[in-house]
């Protein structure tokens, strides 16, 4: 069996790592043969982590999809994550598309947001109704968590999985347990992107109450936290140290605002925290709310004073934090690993690629 994917970005991309490239391993061993072609660049991810936008590079990547999307018909499956040809309509995009070649969208954040509440008239008039008509032509939709799965369905989706979005195990080996010196000061920890550095702006005035009490102290990693005046240490980010960055962290955090792009997020920062043996803050927000089970592997804090409680519940109580990170990992084993959904998403590939029956 042979697939063409269709990767929003390279590797650097972390949705597109996640959501697909890391599943290759498994689909060759499923005896499925892959394509990647990605969008953008691992240079134009690269200058969205510093704040840049190559328009250049966005004016190339169009007419090189294009390209592509022209020998899809060799293919006996194609994937496509979100969509083909981002800003473009579904007609375009559809007719393209080899009509004898079956197609699965991947979803793992709320993309269609961007089109059916943009701030523009003249946008919502022209794609809101794009990736609804997107869904009822592909063979399979698969989703990252219910909210997304929900839109698939009520645009009438011909069949929609979840799959959440997961770690692989063997690059999280399960932690040891935690020796810290009483004389430590924990450290409380995010890991991200710049376009979602943000969401801890909020969150400034309780970072600065406990590091000024010399409670804990706060890291970033993957942005710089002065140029974004937050009171955090910055830690650059790699693929091969992202891992070893996350396991100094004593607690992981993810605040969100309760909006609708965010509420298809995955919760992927939850993932890795809890994979490296941590317990977690977050916001109830979306998928959140599934993956953080409330006093067990972590908390859910809405405002800036549910926030300062649960983490210092947290601070104060090393055997707490001990045991809310093994409960975590212990999820993470069971619902949220590539040695999990490696197998599941093999088989709905396949099953995705054969004729309908006539």
């Amino acid at each position: 069996m042979r697939i063409l994917m269709f990767t929003r970005y390279g590797r650097l991309g972390a949705s597109s790592r996640m959501r697909s490239y890391q599943y290759l391993p498994w689909l060759a061993t499923a005896g499925i043969d892959v394509t990647v072609s990605p969008f953008f660049s691992d240079a134009y991810v690269a200058g969205l982590q510093r704040g840049e936008k190559t328009l250049r590079e966005v004016t190339q990547s169009f007419p090189q999809r294009i390209k592509v999307l022209l020998y899809a018909r060799r293919f006996d499956l194609v994937w496509i994550e979100k969509e083909s040809l981002p800003w473009l309509p579904a007609w375009l995009e559809l007719a393209l598309l080899p009509s004898g070649t079956p197609f699965v969208l991947d979803y793992d954040d709320a993309v269609f947001h961007s089109y059916d509440q943009h701030h523009h008239p003249w946008v919502r008039r022209l794609l809101a109704g794009k990736h609804p008509r997107l869904i009822r032509r592909a063979a399979l939709v698969v989703a990252g968590n219910a909210y997304l799965a929900s839109f698939a369905e009520a645009a009438s989706a011909r069949q929609v999985a979840v799959v959440p979005t997961v770690v692989d195990l063997a690059r999280y080996p399960a932690p040891g347990a935690r020796h810290a010196d009483q004389n430590d000061i924990p450290t409380i920890g995010w890991i991200g992107q710049r376009a979602t550095a943000s969401f801890l702006k909020p969150l400034a005035p309780v970072f600065q109450n406990l590091a000024a009490e010399a409670r804990a102290q706060f890291t970033a990693v993957g942005i710089d936290a002065a140029a974004l005046g937050l009171p955090m240490m910055s830690v650059p980010w790699t693929e091969d140290t992202e891992v070893a960055s996350i396991s100094r962290f004593d607690v992981g955090i993810m605040p969100l605002v309760d909006e609708p792009f965010e509420r298809g997020k995955c919760g992927y920062k939850l993932i890795q925290y809890m994979a490296c043996g941590l317990p977690v803050v977050a916001s109830p927000v979306g998928v959140n709310c599934q993956i953080v089970e409330h006093g067990v592997n972590g908390f859910l804090a809405e405002t800036p004073a549910q926030w300062q409680q649960a983490l210092e519940t947290l601070l104060a109580d090393a055997g707490l934090r001990q045991r809310m990170g093994r409960a975590g990992r212990q999820k993470v084993e069971q619902h949220y690993s590539l040695q999990v959904t490696g197998p599941r998403l093999a088989a709905l590939l396949k099953a995705a690629s054969a004729p309908e029956p006539t």
